[in-house]
């Protein structure tokens, strides 16, 4: 039931920013949906794919559709509010960085995979569907070119699966785990932190 609630606000919060992104590409109403779809569906269907999980988990409940539809339909109808909270789009992104990369990886555990491959299919679950989304707008995926977004993730999913392995309580690794995802995206955020790229490049 937790995964189930942390994956559905995950959903909307994903749905959200692509659909907002959508909004300022200029795309129509269709067009804001499907982005927002698979902003927030994209990393979990390759989370089942990779696991051999199928149908994905999000084709087999409405739920999984209804809900970030809703909300790229509110992104739609109300975008000029929503573009002003800027500050905290990001940081809904963030959250739902956190979520989405927890719950991927404690799926992962729960279907027996190696604890290696679970922080690499949580750590997927968590950037896949903004990869997507930004690859539908023809744009080299965020998480390729700058600020710290994969390694947030990553280290989330690694103290997901060391809580699992020392048999620490669920419910408590999970909201630490995702505040560690949000709290290093954040200040990667505030601090414009970015991983290194290739010196003596012509500008």
């Amino acid at each position: 039931m937790l995964l189930i609630v942390l994956e559905l606000i995950g959903l909307a919060v994903f749905a959200a920013s692509g659909a907002l992104a959508a909004v300022r590409a200029r795309l129509d109403v269709f067009g804001v949906v499907v982005l927002g779809l698979t902003t927030a569906l994209g990393g979990g269907i390759i989370r089942d794919v990779l696991l051999g999980i199928h149908p994905p988990t999000s084709l087999k409940d409405w739920t999984y559709l209804v809900v970030p539809v809703g909300a790229a339909l509110g992104v739609f109808g109300f975008h000029p509010q929503v573009a002003k909270l800027r500050r905290a789009v990001l940081l809904a992104d963030a959250v739902g960085l956190g979520l989405f990369t927890v719950s991927g990886t404690a799926t992962a555990l729960a279907t027996g995979v190696p604890a290696y491959t679970a922080c690499l299919i949580g750590m997927t679950a968590g950037i896949g569907g903004g990869a997507m989304r930004d690859l539908l707008l023809r744009e080299i995926p965020l998480v390729l070119r700058r600020e710290i977004y994969a390694l947030a993730a990553l280290a989330g999913a690694v103290v997901v699966v060391v809580g699992a392995k020392a048999g620490w309580p669920a419910a408590p690794v999970t909201v630490v785990s995702a505040a560690i995802v949000v709290a290093i995206r954040v200040l990667a955020l505030w601090r414009q932190w970015n991983a290194p790229v290739a010196r003596g490049l012509d500008r």
